[in-house]
């Protein structure tokens, strides 16, 4: 769905460039994540592959067309979710919808359908202004599913929702997967674009450091230890055992079946100490 071959971009009236040379590939059907600290070129890559930036460098096709060749058709099929909402203050929320759903030539999706997934409903004869930040997000990804898009863009796509809201957003962005969608999301946010993606993009200076699924990335730079914390008569202790042949670690399996055991942890990496280790740079 998405090919990018040397990109490189400069904005207007600045020496250095914001991005230098990426190379990545999205199929179909994947959750593609960039993650990295703010001003790193995320926002910068995002905006080159919706079409807002053309005087790029380099090659960007989606679906098969160079960005910079693109009409407006090219806006029937994609959707896009901006870390900050901007809708009309006035109108209420079903309102918004129901005129953005207006711009779109194609077959659309029921605006009141949106609002009960993201459980705004309720909301819906409700001025945006009047809105939380919150259920401002909420409605925002409204917006982006409207007009039934192949390619979905997400800019921090949990940011400001409380833990209920934020797994019922997870939940909704694994489905659109499941129905053949290409998700890509910019953010952050580690622990959910462990959740979501199916790879994951390191990017800093401009530049990608890394891409792989987070689950290999965990592997591959996680200790293959496993550590036991368990209560004795000294109160509560711990141990470590490597993974090699841990099933014939007589001093593990004595241990088990010994002592009360509290939690058992393997001691893979979180993918933002892979991140600090790999480029050096903190999150924030």
């Amino acid at each position: 769905m998405i090919e990018v071959k040397d990109l490189s971009f400069r904005y207007p009236r600045q020496e250095e460039l914001t991005l230098h040379g990426l190379n990545f590939v999205i199929p179909k059907g994947e959750i593609f994540g960039f993650l990295g600290p703010s001003g790193a070129g995320k926002s910068t890559t995002q905006k080159i592959l919706i079409g807002s930036l053309k005087s790029y460098s380099g090659s960007v096709k989606v679906m098969n067309k160079e960005i910079r060749d693109i009409g407006s058709d090219y806006f029937e099929r994609i959707g896009v979710a901006f870390e900050f909402p901007n809708f009309y203050a006035k109108f209420s929320v079903l309102d918004n919808l129901k005129l953005f759903r207006s711009l779109y030539s194609g077959e659309t999706e029921d605006p009141l359908r949106l609002l009960e997934q993201v459980d705004l409903k309720d909301a819906a004869d409700k001025p945006f202004a009047q809105l939380s930040k919150g259920m401002k997000m909420r409605l925002n990804f409204c917006r982006a599913l409207l007009n039934k898009p192949d390619i979905i863009f997400l800019d921090e796509p949990t940011s400001g929702l409380d833990p209920v809201n934020a797994e019922r957003m997870k939940e909704l962005i694994l489905k659109l997967k499941t129905e053949g969608k290409t998700i890509v999301i910019t953010t952050h946010n580690m622990q959910a674009a462990e959740a979501l993606c199916d790879r994951v993009a390191f990017i800093v200076d401009g530049q990608i450091k890394l891409i792989d699924s987070p689950r290999e990335l965990k592997l591959t730079h996680g200790q293959r230890k496993v550590r036991v914390e368990y209560i004795d008569a000294n109160g509560k202790q711990s141990q470590q055992f490597s993974l090699d042949n841990i099933g014939s670690n007589d001093q593990f399996s004595k241990l088990l079946s010994s002592y009360p055991i509290e939690t058992i942890h393997s001691q893979e990496a979180s993918l933002e100490q892979i991140f600090i280790a790999v480029t050096g740079r903190q999150l924030s």
